[in-house]
């Protein structure tokens, strides 16, 4: 079942989203509105259908830009959840197949009320498209340099990993660092650490060891999870953890990993597709990298160099 979701953007950055009524599947739960693709149909095509159905808007599908494609089982219930951000509509949107209806900026949405799929929407949404990471050798001195540097560029999501470092030492690093992080509104995830992240109310970057031990998702929903992930059995287990975001690698050679063979953008891409959660792309690449690795579906790109230096 192909089903496109709309994402309704206004000029405040808020987001529409619909509350199932009762009597259907997940009701009371909240998602992005849209609707199933009929036979024939074209998909945007049928999203202008839908839109003006469930919402009575005429949606301007020049205005579209595709955000993410996410497979998804409800049990025996199979689809492709396909997400579309739509900027441009005439009409007031009204409730007229949902229970209710809300804007809301996407940082305000708590991800426990929408419906399982829509999740990964959520997240596509507000996760940056940088995923900067602390040098493997740096001490604590030195990636909390590297981290304030990458704040003041504006980076906002970072991941503290200081396999150096004893883990109660890089934990009270993390820990110093949280006032500024807190201060530019940004993420910080402790690299493996899922007590330090509890104690210090952080997300936590799973190892891909982690991700095939752990059965069910280690911090609660708003808590960002993360894993590294090498091959659709890893992505696929990062969706079923209930993470919110993965790494895939590595796309190119690097000097971190020089005996791995890289998987290059085709690979990428049509494991990232299949992927039902957002993906960055790591290994071998840098910021300039960014426009490659969206057009190959990823959600943005993961790396030391190029993204910390002071």
């Amino acid at each position: 079942m192909h089903v496109l979701a709309g994402v309704l953007l206004d000029g405040a950055g808020r987001i529409l989203i619909a509350q199932r009524p009762p009597g259907k599947h997940l009701a009371g739960m909240w998602e992005f509105p849209g609707g199933k693709v009929e036979p024939g149909e074209a998909s945007l095509a049928a999203l202008e259908r839908e839109l003006d159905e469930e919402l009575g808007i005429a949606v301007d599908p020049l205005s579209f830009e595709g955000l993410i494609r996410v497979p998804w089982n409800y049990g025996e219930r199979h689809m492709l959840l396909e997400a579309v951000v739509v900027r441009a509509w005439s009409g007031e949107p009204q409730a007229l197949d949902a229970a209710a209806i809300d804007w809301r900026l996407p940082n305000d949405i708590d991800p426990a009320i929408l419906a399982p799929a829509d999740r990964p929407i959520l997240a596509a949404l507000w996760l940056p498209e940088h995923y900067p990471i602390t040098s493997a050798e740096a001490s604590v001195a030195e990636a909390s340099t590297q981290v304030r540097a990458a704040l003041a560029r504006g980076e906002r999501l970072v991941q503290w990993r200081l396999p150096a470092v004893p883990v109660e030492t890089a934990r009270a690093g993390a820990a110093a660092l949280l006032p500024e992080i807190h201060r530019f509104g940004a993420q910080l995830l402790l690299n493996r650490d899922i007590e330090g992240a509890r104690a210090l109310g952080v997300g936590v970057h799973l190892s891909s060891l982690q991700l095939r031990e752990l059965q069910e998702r280690p911090l609660p929903l708003g808590a960002l999870v993360a894993a590294s992930c090498h091959d659709p059995e890893e992505l696929a287990l990062a969706s079923a953890l209930g993470c919110d975001f993965a790494t895939l690698s590595p796309v190119e050679d690097t000097a971190s990993h020089p005996d791995a063979a890289p998987l290059g953008w085709p690979r990428f891409a049509k494991w990232t597709e299949n992927a039902s959660l957002p993906v960055y792309a790591l290994g071998g690449l840098g910021p300039a990298d960014v426009a490659m690795a969206r057009m190959h579906a990823a959600q943005g790109v993961a790396g030391i160099q190029g993204f910390l230096a002071v």
